[in-house]
């Protein structure tokens, strides 16, 4: 059955900008897939949303260029006056919906046949409102010709309009416009287009044509439905310009709408694969991937088996098995094995829409995120969209409380504190698997955090799924920033940091680092200073920088940083008390060159750059 093409977008961006609106936006939340809620600060406390901003106007503009659908609960005028710097093409405009606070009209501004119509139909169906669509394709036909079901491609938008005015003047006795599904595919793809009682000739000079097949568009439109699976197999390290050329050709030779791919599949082994990623990014359309237990059960429907293929890879058919592994018995193969010297690609063929997202498995994602202090204020948005976007989030559980209702209704695991190495190997195993997972750190994750360690234990496990893992680590802010930034500038010359935790670094290498930073005058910020137990090391610490450094060298104590009790104080290091500090804090001590300054009416600390030596110069 073809997909509804009611579904809305996902991913949206819903703009609160006042109390008011909160409760509303809330409920949309869990109704909308992907959505979140973001809010104006000065208005809405940054712990009741998803994403906070200060300017609505820039906000909006960042938003509408990212291509994110939007959901303003708020006055038209307010969307209108943000976006219309930004109009340009129609066909490149995200979904921008008006809603009013009290739900009652849901009003389509841009991209209504992008998604906004859709969009404002599923607000409307949720508070029982308006949906105040205002096209004529939708309001009269029932559907939009240039906004067809999910996965499927209009291969000349041109012929939209002129159809379309013909459906309309067909309405009223005017020239008639056929329906032509090509032979091999369920009529039930013809449905969303007959659904709102829309009526076409048998023949006609004008014509909306299915097809998977390429079609002249002279008098007609083609819609291709997602119906071919293309399996891929090729050597590691194949040039993707070689794996692309053999399937562009094997398309053309074939008669094949490359439109009509509903996703790149191949064996897990290849999950990994820069090829076929960058065949499918090419293709704009997923990589998909099977184990070869699941292909090999495809045998009796090769038309090509290899013994040397299953010797190497368990499976008797890569290509062919994950073309037809991902059609399913109904599905056939139309392009048996093609190959190229280090690649072979193979098309089949199913009778109706597939859905991508349920082919085989995706190559699992691991994003090893820096939450900051754990405030949504101070998160960045990379991070924020990437937790949207998890199907699993691992993390301690003081972090995972921190994030609140971002990581509503996923998959969380809990990690006791000290117990980084178990959180890490399950957060793999999870990507392993084909899912999309986000590994918490506080702060920023590749300092003092868990990125080194996934990268550690990937590299010395020698597991092959692991290895096949997509990852990224996504920055946050790091609490020597936050206690930098709450001072003056600190860091305003070269810089480093020492932690002083033992418990992974024997304390004799701390103790030549800090030797090392003193002898070379760096402005210091030292992680991890003091726990319960471990309470010499701060002490020792200062004694060493005692010998380097003046008694009135500037020292900063920052405690819970952005979290509720934050305590920052400016010291001198002759007068500094270790007792005061915990695992909590960060303590920054300056160098010879850092100083204090009484600046409108508040102690700063700034650590000249050199600028007055410049402007003497």
């Amino acid at each position: 059955m073809a997909q509804s093409l009611n579904k809305p977008p996902s991913g949206a961006a819903i703009v609160a900008l006042g109390p008011g609106a909160l409760g509303l936006a809330r409920r949309l939340k869990r109704r909308l897939p992907g959505a979140a809620v973001h809010g104006l600060s000065k208005r809405i406390g940054p712990r009741l949303v998803d994403e906070s901003f200060g300017d609505t106007m820039a906000h909006l503009r960042r938003l509408f260029r990212a291509g994110t659908p939007i959901l303003g609960i708020c006055a038209s005028g307010i969307l209108i006056r943000a976006l219309a710097p930004l109009l340009g093409d129609k066909r490149d405009e995200p979904p921008v919906v008006a809603v009013s606070e009290d739900g009652a009209v849901a009003v389509p501004l841009l991209g209504g046949h992008h998604g906004a119509n859709a969009l404002a139909r599923a607000v409307a169906a949720l508070t029982r409102g308006h949906a105040a669509i205002t096209t004529a394709g939708d309001r009269r036909l029932g559907f939009a010709l240039d906004d067809p079901p999910p996965g499927w491609r209009v291969a000349n938008p041109a012929a939209v309009k002129p159809i379309t005015a013909a459906l309309l003047a067909g309405e009223r006795g005017g020239e008639p416009v056929a329906l032509a599904i090509e032979a091999g595919l369920d009529a039930s793809l013809g449905e969303w287009l007959t659904q709102g009682g829309a009526r076409f000739a048998r023949r006609a000079r004008r014509t909306i044509a299915i097809a998977y097949k390429r079609v002249a568009t002279r008098r007609t439109l083609a819609l291709h439905p997602p119906v071919l699976a293309l399996g891929v197999g090729c050597e590691r390290d194949t040039s993707p310009a070689e794996l692309e050329t053999l399937v562009m050709r094997s398309l053309a030779a074939n008669g094949l709408a490359a439109e009509a791919v509903a996703a790149v599949c191949s064996i897990d082994l290849k999950a990994d694969e820069p090829a076929v990623h960058a065949l499918a990014a090419k293709l704009r359309v997923p990589a998909r991937f099977f184990p070869a237990a699941v292909l090999e059960r495809e045998r009796p429907r090769l038309a090509n088996p290899s013994d040397l293929v299953f010797r190497e890879t368990g499976c008797h058919g890569v290509a062919e098995g994950a073309a037809l592994s991902a059609v399913g018995r109904k599905g056939r193969l139309i392009v048996p094995k093609r190959k190229s010297r280090r690649a072979t690609c193979a098309l089949a063929l199913s009778p109706i829409a597939l859905d991508a997202q349920r082919i085989g498995r995706a190559q699992g994602r691991l994003s090893v995120v820096g939450i900051g202090p754990g405030n949504a204020v101070t998160r960045t948005p990379a991070v924020s969209a990437a937790l949207r976007a998890a199907d699993h989030v691992v993390g301690y559980g003081l972090y995972l409380d921190l994030l609140g209702d971002l990581v509503a209704g996923k998959t969380l695991h809990r990690g006791a504190l000290g117990a980084e190495e178990d959180r890490v190997r399950l957060a793999l195993d999870l990507a392993a698997k084909g899912d999309r997972v986000a590994l918490v750190s506080s702060g920023d994750a590749g300092i003092y955090a868990l990125a080194t360690l996934v990268f550690e234990l990937v590299a010395g496990a020698g597991r092959a799924d692991w290895n096949r893992v997509a990852i990224e680590v996504l920055p946050g802010v790091s609490a020597l920033q936050t206690a930098a930034a709450r001072t003056g500038a600190p860091l305003g010359h070269d810089f480093c940091a020492i932690s002083l935790s033992d418990l992974l670094t024997p304390w004799t290498a701390i103790e030549r680092r800090l030797k090392a930073a003193a002898a070379g005058d760096f402005v210091i910020a030292l992680f991890n200073p003091a726990s319960g137990r471990r309470r010499s090391q701060l002490v020792r610490a200062r004694n060493i920088l005692l010998k380097a450094r003046p008694t009135d060298t500037p020292v900063i104590v920052a405690r819970n940083l952005d979290r509720p009790g934050e305590r920052v104080e400016t010291t001198t290091l002759g007068e500094f008390d270790p007792a005061t500090v915990d695992m909590l804090t960060l303590v920054m001590i300056g160098s010879s060159a850092t100083r204090l300054a009484r600046i409108g009416g508040k102690r700063w600390v700034f650590t000249p750059r050199g600028y007055a030596r410049k402007r003497r110069a």
